[in-house]
């Protein structure tokens, strides 16, 4: 049985044909446009032109936003001009078929769980470290959505009363702390400081910024300054974690977005700071890490998955 899965992002969207062991038959790609009577004829066109090639059983539709707990309508999205869009209905009117529509991150944490690192668990949490902190909980086998559709916006919970400001519009979020925009702030100002921060200063681009991939670059040449600035983003999202564990319970914490190809550079300062803040450590069965393993995949895959899990 083949699903088609579709991943719409803010400036790219990704189709593909999924089989049933999460294996990627036919994928494509192209740009998001930004009007979005336009995008939603975009994605039936995709879906259309796979469907020629292939036998397709059901189609999923992952978007970033939040969706409603009928997941039809998408309430509202950061980077697509969307309020109250009835978005699974105009999907579906286009594509002439059902549509099962998924917020993007919950998708992703679904891949994981099924086919990549969460595979043989049965409660999992998963955390896409990227522009913020994406965030999936699977309980008991099960994706938890929340009463109102919108759960699992792990990377909104309060990590510092009185923060930094954040896009949601509070202060403080732990994505302004632990993720891969986050890692960003921390390396140029530790840079400004000079020190241990020259290597990094000196990897400004021309815009006058540190950016992801050179910070990464410093971090696996053992720069002190790079290391230092991971430190701090790997101790905000361990200690986040330590508090998503006294909540949840997961067996697993799977660790995603661009700074997870870091590895045991970032998991290890990640779990000893988790060790810090779990109620009853040493007493007590505690997650074990991993990163992810899907990529930029992971929602493809996952929404054509809970698609034909629907159908």
């Amino acid at each position: 049985m083949l699903n088609v899965g579709i991943d719409i992002g803010g400036t790219k969207i990704a189709g593909g044909v999924v089989a049933e062991d999460g294996t990627i038959v036919e994928q494509t790609r192209v740009a998001t446009p930004t009007d979005a009577s336009e995008l939603a004829d975009t994605v039936a066109a995709m879906v259309a032109d796979l469907a020629s090639r292939h036998e397709v059983h059901a189609v999923g539709v992952a978007a970033a936003g939040f969706i409603d707990a009928a997941r039809a309508v998408i309430l509202h999205a950061p980077n697509i001009d969307w309020t109250n869009e009835p978005l699974r209905d105009e999907l579906e009117r286009r594509i002439g078929r059902p549509v099962t529509l998924e917020n993007d991150a919950n998708a992703a944490g679904w891949a994981e769980y099924r086919f990549g690192a969460g595979r043989g668990s049965r409660n999992m949490v998963m955390l896409t470290l990227g522009t913020g902190v994406g965030g999936a909980v699977v309980t008991d086998g099960e994706l938890l959505v929340g009463g109102n559709g919108i759960g699992a916006e792990l990377g909104h919970i309060r990590f510092v009363r009185g923060g930094r400001r954040c896009g949601c519009g509070q202060y403080g979020c732990l994505e302004q702390y632990a993720s891969g925009r986050a890692l960003q702030v921390e390396a140029e100002q530790i840079a400004a400081t000079g020190g241990i921060g020259a290597a990094l200063d000196a990897a400004r681009s021309e815009d006058g910024r540190i950016h992801g991939p050179a910070i990464s670059q410093l971090v696996l040449a053992d720069d002190p300054g790079a290391l230092e600035a991971l430190g701090k983003v790997a101790t905000a999202l361990g200690e986040s974690c330590g508090e998503f564990q006294a909540i949840l319970d997961p067996e697993l914490f799977v660790i995603g977005g661009g700074v997870a190809a870091l590895g045991d550079r970032l998991l290890d300062p990640v779990k000893a700071a988790y060790s810090t803040s779990v109620p009853g450590y040493g007493e007590r069965p505690v997650a074990t890490f991993a990163i992810a393993e899907l990529v930029n995949d992971a929602g493809l895959i996952g929404v054509a998955d809970l698609a034909g899990g629907r159908v």
